[in-house]
């Protein structure tokens, strides 16, 4: 259906407008109180967890492992530099945020079925967009306020080396951000689909990896930030599912994802016959 410039440019504002409202309306879902409790315990489990993991990994580990690693600045090193910046959130997030430019951009010219769709895939990419996005602001204000020294800075492997409110890139090494973002993006997608978890986890380790050879963090900073990436994911697939989008919950308060956007499951409710 062909659409005159002053009718598209209304239909995108309305698309814009319903998505966000969609967001930020209250939550609906009869089970969200079970599946609140179940986020919490899992959080504080993992956080309990893994923020022993951190400590011991500054006591005991850091200035070991960082004395391994090549001097930066090696020559050989420049394959590692190219697969780091996979795991860069700028990178990921402005390719999302292209990815929701397109889908909006779409919807107004599509109709019936096929828009069904679209706003299937468009609800999925906000999802994983702020999946990452809201364990990355945290991580942002963490670097800031901890103010921990990467490897070296100050001359020495000194893995104690703090200076609290600096907000200096130089002591922006608590948590480390790919971490954050490889690790978001790991569970973001595997919350979407079960089948990608392991190939996922396997991403975030890699591009974790890439940070210690690299001498951009210590071990315990990698570990920080599959915490918050991890978490605040898990934050995010809680509000989603509480609002009934891209997931549902189930009596136990487990948090599935709900049956991907299929084109051909979708013309069997349009045309009124039973879908699989």
């Amino acid at each position: 259906m062909r659409r005159d410039r002053r009718g598209y440019a209304a239909e995108l504002a309305a698309v814009i407008g319903r998505s966000l409202a969609r967001l930020v309306r209250e939550p609906s879902h009869s089970r969200r109180a079970e599946a609140g409790r179940r986020w919490a315990r899992h959080a504080l489990l993992i956080s309990a967890v893994l923020a022993v993991a951190v400590v011991f990994l500054m006591v005991a580990i850091d200035a070991f492992e960082i004395g391994l690693m090549p001097p930066r600045g090696t020559p050989s090193l420049w394959p590692i530099k190219i697969l780091t910046d996979f795991g860069k959130s700028a990178y990921v997030l402005w390719t999302l945020a292209g990815l929701l430019g397109l889908v909006a951009l779409l919807l107004p010219l599509l109709d019936g079925v096929s828009r069904a769709v679209m706003i299937g895939i468009g609800t999925r990419l906000q999802f994983v967009f702020l999946a990452i996005l809201v364990p990355v602001s945290a991580g942002e204000v963490l670097k800031g306020v901890i103010g921990r020294g990467r490897p070296f800075v100050g001359g020495a492997a000194n893995p104690y080396n703090f200076s609290p409110l600096s907000w200096t890139e130089a002591y922006a090494s608590l948590p480390s951000g790919h971490a954050i973002t490889a690790f978001a993006l790991a569970f973001a997608v595997g919350a979407l689909f079960p089948r990608l978890r392991a190939v996922m986890l396997l991403y975030a380790l890699v591009i974790a990896l890439t940070r210690l050879v690299l001498l951009a963090h210590h071990p315990s900073d990698v570990v920080a930030g599959a915490m918050v990436g991890t978490i605040g994911a898990m934050a995010v697939r809680y509000w989603f599912a509480a609002r009934r989008l891209a997931f549902t919950i189930r009596p136990d308060g487990t948090i599935e994802p709900l049956p991907g956007p299929s084109w051909d499951r979708l013309k069997k409710v349009a045309e009124g016959r039973p879908a699989p």
